[in-house]
């Protein structure tokens, strides 16, 4: 297998937003906020190759909407979505799978694009497969006022179109050493990629759990939808990494890219942090 990581922007969110419950005084010491209140997030994407498939997981926020929706998001640094790529040796015709781990705008956006005409949107990875969770489809497509902002109609519904969109039911190995697990604490059918890559598994864990500081149990971001199921999920699969000694990959932390993870007196916690190139040269 062939595995490879890339950040397609930085972003700015409200650091409250980011933490729920948990006390700026306490968050504000691993994530420094800015005067606004606001903190950086990376968002990477990874791309595995393994028998004839070229796999992107998800595809960052795109372009379609205007200059309002982004403002407040100071889109900053990272490669580009079709420029990392092509850094990693890989056009946009070339990807066969993309996996969402699920349709918020910030995963799912850069799909599509819109035509010449400004008015219809074309697909980015025209021969690519497109792999969601039916659970997080259907629930994407009937929208709710907690997420309608991050549902968008726009991003979601031209994926329904080419016979492409393959709804997934359940916990399964998609690829030969890739396998997706399906929860439902942040949204429901959230998705998390599980890779076996050189005799370890490589966790990719989305926004379940989002960063390094996001590691311990009730450290849990106000977007979650059922925040007891993300608690739970999130112990679940920490007791299995710690048991197991898998790698935990960050989507959106914008300085660690990866960590092992430790018991310690208060609990699992994040062991040593360090680079995905790392994992390549080994």
């Amino acid at each position: 297998m062939k595995l490879n990581l890339f950040n397609i922007t930085n972003f700015k969110v409200d650091g409250g937003a980011m933490f729920g419950v948990i006390p700026r005084v306490l968050w504000s010491r691993v994530c420094v906020p800015d005067e606004n209140n606001f903190i950086v997030l990376a968002l990477r994407s990874i791309v595995a190759e393994t028998d004839g498939h070229v796999i992107l997981v998800d595809t960052g926020w795109g372009d379609k909407q205007d200059a309002k929706f982004f403002r407040h998001l100071n889109l900053s640094g990272g490669e580009g979505l079709i420029e990392g790529l092509r850094r990693l040796g890989y056009s946009g015709n070339d990807i066969t799978d993309v996996v969402f781990t699920h349709l918020h705008a910030d995963h799912c956006g850069g799909a599509t694009r819109l035509s010449n005409d400004g008015r219809t949107t074309k697909m980015v990875f025209p021969n690519a497969a497109l792999h969601v969770s039916r659970v997080q489809w259907e629930w994407a497509v009937k929208n709710n006022p907690r997420e309608e902002d991050s549902f968008l109609e726009e991003n979601i519904l031209p994926l329904m179109h080419g016979g492409r969109l393959n709804l997934i039911d359940e916990d399964c190995e998609l690829f030969r050493g890739f396998s997706v697990r399906i929860c439902y604490g942040h949204t429901p059918g959230l998705m998390y990629a599980m890779i076996d890559y050189n005799g370890k598994t490589i966790v990719f864990a989305g926004d379940l759990i989002p960063t390094a500081a996001h590691v311990p149990l009730l450290w849990n971001m106000s977007y979650d939808i059922e925040t007891l199921r993300t608690i739970e999920e999130k112990n679940r699969l920490l007791n299995e990494a710690l048991d197991k000694n898998h790698i935990i990959v960050f989507q959106h932390d914008e300085l660690t890219e990866c960590c092992t993870l430790e018991m310690t007196p208060k609990g699992i916690r994040p062991g040593r942090k360090f680079s995905f190139s790392e994992i390549l040269r080994k």
